[in-house]
């Protein structure tokens, strides 16, 4: 009984304040919210593009639906696509046909830059700028909506890639944890 009452002691007080120790503060400020959703929806496309063989890459789930590659440099051209929205060029090495790329090891490194771009792009926002209009696909939003769109089309397709793995017997890595 002693036992089972220090133990319950134990977890009412200790177990708060260790935990308490050990969380980060929230992140602050929309740069920091779309910074910390960015880099936990790259990390989990990139581990998932990693997790997937690459005999899998020219799988698609039917005739005339994006491959497993192609939803991936989609991805990729995505992230530089929509940034033109912010009045920001693509980098002059990209490739011009790059949903083309079947390769998973260049796959993944276009991914990788393209993250990279994005992040670069994030570091040098300027929070003034967030309220400016922009015209997106013949709509009036402004900067943050673009923004907020690069992370609405990142979470789409993360739906669809962890869709297209599980039908290939792929189980996303951050659910092994679980």
């Amino acid at each position: 009984m002693k036992r089972t009452l220090a133990f319950a002691l134990l977890v009412l007080f200790a177990v708060p304040v260790f935990a308490a120790q050990n969380t980060k503060p929230a992140a602050k400020g929309f740069r920091a919210e779309f910074g910390h959703d960015l880099d936990d929806v790259q990390k989990k496309i990139i581990d998932l593009a990693t997790a997937v063989p690459a005999n899998k890459y020219s799988w698609r789930p039917a005739e005339g639906v994006r491959s497993i590659s192609e939803v991936y440099t989609h991805i990729a051209g995505g992230n530089y696509f929509l940034a033109t929205f912010l009045g920001v060029k693509p980098p002059a090495d990209m490739p011009k046909d790059i949903e083309r790329i079947t390769d998973k090891q260049t796959v993944l490194a276009e991914l990788r830059k393209s993250f990279e771009h994005l992040h670069g792009i994030v570091n040098n926002m300027a929070d003034a700028d967030l309220e400016k209009s922009v015209n997106m696909f013949g709509n009036a939003t402004t900067e943050r909506g673009v923004y907020v769109t690069i992370l609405t089309h990142l979470h789409e397709h993360l739906g669809q890639s962890i869709a297209y793995a599980r039908m290939n017997g792929v189980m996303p890595p951050w659910s092994r944890k679980e």
